[in-house]
């Protein structure tokens, strides 16, 4: 009997060592490197490039879809796709087409660690389940952190020209809360308006947080002439990484981290 369980043991690591993945969103393809299953990763989407050997995969998918035949080829043992991410018509088809697929349809930040969990579960990576109670140990205490600060009405957005920025049921509205601000753009009716910069300045955000990449420089003259109309200084511009705020990953604990203590960065 003892005989029997370990070779079913071997077979069943032999099994979980050989099991070829695909994922189809970055911040997939960081949630299984984080957990240990990079070796198994055979593809990833487009602009998957964290961790760096994650740079190196083939790539089988783009904003316009999946590259099914190159997919296809790679005969992946699972598929991770993301809800909401990747289009509905080629999840339909990799369901069809009798791929397994793990699904990620992250709402809320501890969904990161619950999807990690499962992925952990899925692949047999153990470290998984430290990985996801560390998330959620860190965002009950930056939660905990912020609770009695005083809401602070900030102008968040992540692409200048035109200005988009967010209204309250946005993903970073949720990461906002955590720290306790709230964009003003919040009453809005869709999750992502753009809107003038005439009504960004009219409405006196006390932080203006850019969520893109642009230079320091650049980023500052392009709002000082408008700091004494809203009443706020330089060290009031804050600039953050939207990778590791907008990816659904491990990195977003810090990026939240940084988030919270620029905006409540007491004045001098």
């Amino acid at each position: 009997m003892r005989l029997v369980v370990l070779l079913l043991l071997c077979c069943c690591a032999g099994t979980f060592a050989q099991t070829r993945i695909v994922s189809l969103a970055p911040h997939t393809t960081e949630m299984l490197f984080a957990i240990g299953a990079g070796e198994q990763v055979v593809a990833v989407s487009d602009f998957s490039d964290y961790p760096a050997a994650a740079q190196q995969l083939p790539v089988v998918a783009s904003y316009q879809g999946v590259n099914f035949e190159a997919l296809i080829k790679l005969q992946p043992d699972l598929v991770v796709v993301w809800q909401g991410g990747n289009k509905p018509q080629d999840i339909s088809r990799l369901k069809a087409m009798g791929f397994d697929l793990f699904v990620s349809n992250v709402k809320q930040p501890e969904d990161i660690a619950s999807e990690i969990e499962e992925l952990g579960q899925r692949l047999n990576k153990p470290r998984a389940t430290a990985l996801a109670s560390d998330i959620r140990r860190q965002l009950t205490q930056l939660r905990n952190n912020y609770s009695q600060q005083a809401r602070i009405d900030v102008l968040y957005y992540m692409w200048p020209s035109p200005l988009m920025t967010i209204n309250q049921h946005a993903w970073a509205s949720k990461l906002l809360s955590i720290c306790r601000a709230r964009s003003v753009f919040h009453d809005l009716p869709s999750d992502y308006p753009e809107v003038s910069l005439e009504a960004a300045i009219a409405r006196k955000p006390a932080k203006v947080i850019a969520a893109f990449d642009t230079g320091r420089e650049q980023l500052l003259a392009f709002w000082q002439p408008w700091l004494p109309v809203m009443d706020i200084e330089t060290r009031d511009i804050i600039q953050v990484n939207a990778d590791r705020l907008h990816r659904f990953s491990p990195r977003l604990v810090n990026g939240l981290k940084d988030l919270c203590l620029q905006i409540h960065a007491p004045r001098e």
